[in-house]
């Protein structure tokens, strides 16, 4: 039988759950949806429904599919067990608890084919040592990004027992669907782009709080300094330009000390305890006028889909994009 022929399963159906969901249907694999919380299997379909019409607009979805053609593709299903029953791929999107999922992972061991590989979204914890044993040579991580339907990369991570044909399949599946799966050497907490993003916030949460500069000044210096350069070229073909010679000066002169990290942001702090959480709550580091979190939110993928489209039209700059060795 096909891997095409044969279920997956995406346990959990909170942000990104219902997203993977999606994003596996539209890759062509019929997909049962599970959660144990009711409430979040009923928000499921209509979330679904919203983010399909998003990417049907900026015309990104296959030919054919509509709302009933995603109703028959994904099945909302109350038990652990009928989600797993069969399913040759098994991707788990509970929270970010190690007790959790090792209890999820204990459920799947008893109810899924010996065959299935299970493929966890974590995006921080070793879930290794949480799969039973048997279970580990079928076992990775496959971590995506929010919105899943948007953002192509995907970590791909073995464990220590990993198969290495399991690693291969998996990665070779999702750059089928288009995305960019990347396979790192080895675990490491947040992979790459996360402990990136991490540093860079460390220095955001610097800048602001010695008075430097303002949100806006900075996300202006990110999207006019940064961004356009990275879109292109990433950090180190952008160095290949600059110069090595250059990057080993600047190294040397030891010119730049980053921030210790404390744990917290005083101007983080203080617009959090005002009730300003962000998006949501209509205000963060920006007011949002009043705008709806849903419009926001179909904006922004709206503006990523153009932008991602556009980088898209550029021929890539000539290198080895894998492997500069």
């Amino acid at each position: 039988m096909t891997t095409t022929a044969r279920p997956v399963a995406v346990i959990g159906a909170g942000t990104m759950g219902h997203a993977l969901a999606l994003v596996h249907a539209l890759g062509g694999h019929p997909v049962r949806l599970y959660d144990n919380d009711p409430g979040a299997l009923a928000r499921a379909p209509g979330l679904m429904e919203a983010a399909l019409a998003t990417i049907r607009e900026a015309g990104e979805a296959p030919p054919g599919w509509d709302e009933a053609r995603l109703a028959e593709a994904v099945a909302i299903v109350p038990e652990i067990a009928q989600a797993a029953d069969g399913a040759w791929l098994v991707v788990e999107a509970v929270a970010e608890d190690a007790e959790v999922k090792r209890q999820v992972f204990a459920a799947l061991d008893a109810h899924a084919p010996a065959d299935a590989i299970f493929a966890s979204n974590t995006s921080m914890l070793d879930i290794f040592p949480l799969v039973p044993t048997r279970r580990a040579p079928r076992t990775l991580i496959a971590h995506w990004y929010t919105p899943p339907y948007l953002i192509d990369l995907v970590d791909v991570v073995a464990g220590p027992a990993t198969d290495p044909a399991v690693v291969e399949t998996v990665r070779a599946l999702y750059a089928g669907f288009g995305k960019h799966p990347i396979v790192l050497r080895r675990f490491v907490p947040g992979f790459i782009a996360n402990r990136i993003q991490a540093a860079i916030g460390l220095e955001v949460n610097a800048l602001l709080d010695a008075g430097v500069a303002g949100p806006a000044e900075i996300d202006d210096s990110i999207r006019h300094g940064l961004a356009l350069r990275m879109a292109l070229m990433g950090h180190l073909m952008k160095a290949d330009f600059t110069g090595l010679g250059l990057s080993r000066k600047i190294l040397a002169n030891r010119s730049y000390t980053p921030p210790v990290p404390t744990g917290r942001c005083a101007e983080l702090e203080r617009r959090v305890d005002a009730g300003h959480s962000g998006v949501a709550t209509g205000a963060g580091w920006y007011d949002y006028g009043g705008r709806s979190a849903a419009e926001l939110f179909r904006e922004r993928d709206r503006q990523l889909f153009a932008l991602k489209q556009a980088v898209r039209a550029v021929s890539p700059l000539p290198g080895t994009p894998t492997d500069g060795e």
